[in-house]
């Protein structure tokens, strides 16, 4: 399985992240990219500079998975389909 890279850009900072995480794949990433964000907004607030942040996800080689803005995660997003079958 992929490792996957979890680094924070806060205006021109990159707090990088040494270990990284073993997931599945991309959709995994998102999900803890988004559960970070959530758990650091709730700890630390929602200073402007924060909200301004994003998570770069960055595979082993160092390429760009998805960049995931900060104010994006706390948007309110259905986890399930809004059909019923």
């Amino acid at each position: 399985m992929p490792r996957y890279f979890f680094n924070t850009r806060i205006g021109d900072e990159l707090i990088s992240d040494p270990d990284g995480e073993v997931l599945r794949d991309p959709d995994r990433a998102w999900e803890m990219a988004r559960a970070m964000i959530r758990e650091l907004l709730k700890t630390e607030g929602t200073d402007g500079a924060l909200l301004n942040a994003t998570i770069e996800v960055t595979d082993d080689e160092g390429e760009i998975v998805l960049k995931f803005p900060f104010t994006e995660a706390i948007l309110d997003t259905p986890d399930r389909s809004i059909t019923r079958h």
